[in-house]
């Protein structure tokens, strides 16, 4: 917005048309025998060629339904990956936070770990290891909180390979067949053509 370039216009364009193509496109909620809190975050460290600045994002699932998800450029360079991927996790974290007291306020308390899926091992190693590491001093806080709530078991950190990373659309460009079977995971798509998927699987 503060120095508008030929490539910026080529890429809202992009956005026009694909938001065009996917007018009809929405999100499916499935009946499930469970009400499991999951997310899946991700970061695309210094990805903002302009400023060097990371992208986070997350996808949160109840009960295996997208309900909440997010993707933002980070406030502050992040001079690691794994500093970029401390405030990502810590932002999904704060997310999975107010879902749980919402879904505890309306009567339906997790009773277990929520799973937060990440895929940068060392941020992972870091966060569950107590011992202070040199190159996390500056995201201190951010590490500190997360291991809190990985103490108080509110949340686990799994590891989920990187073409299983859901949360890879929000943060950096993949390509058609891994974007598409991550909408698919999601349950976005065509409501007409889920729905008739539906009818056909239980017609059969």
């Amino acid at each position: 917005m503060h120095l508008p370039q030929a490539q910026h216009m080529t890429a809202v364009m992009r956005i026009l048309r694909y938001l065009k193509g996917t007018s009809s496109t929405g999100i499916y909620f499935d009946k499930n025998d469970h009400l499991d809190l999951i997310a899946y975050t991700d970061v695309d460290w210094a990805g903002d060629r302009d400023g060097r600045k990371s992208t986070s994002g997350y996808f949160t699932l109840v009960g295996g339904n997208l309900v909440t998800w997010r993707s933002k450029k980070q406030k502050v360079v992040a001079l690691s990956s794994a500093e970029a991927e401390f405030r990502g996790i810590a932002k999904g974290i704060t997310e999975i936070l107010w879902i749980r007291k919402l879904m505890s306020e309306i009567g339906f308390p997790q009773k277990t770990a929520c799973k937060l899926f990440c895929d940068n091992k060392a941020a992972i190693s870091i966060s569950e290891n107590p011992v202070q590491h040199d190159r996390t001093k500056h995201v201190e806080i951010d590490r500190y909180f997360i291991k809190d709530k990985l103490e108080d078991k509110i949340i686990k950190l799994p590891f989920v390979r990187s073409r299983d990373q859901l949360a890879d659309i929000l943060t950096k460009v993949v390509n058609s067949e891994a974007f598409d079977e991550a909408l698919r995971k999601l349950g976005i798509g065509a409501p007409n053509a889920q729905l008739e998927g539906e009818c056909r699987n239980n017609h059969n």
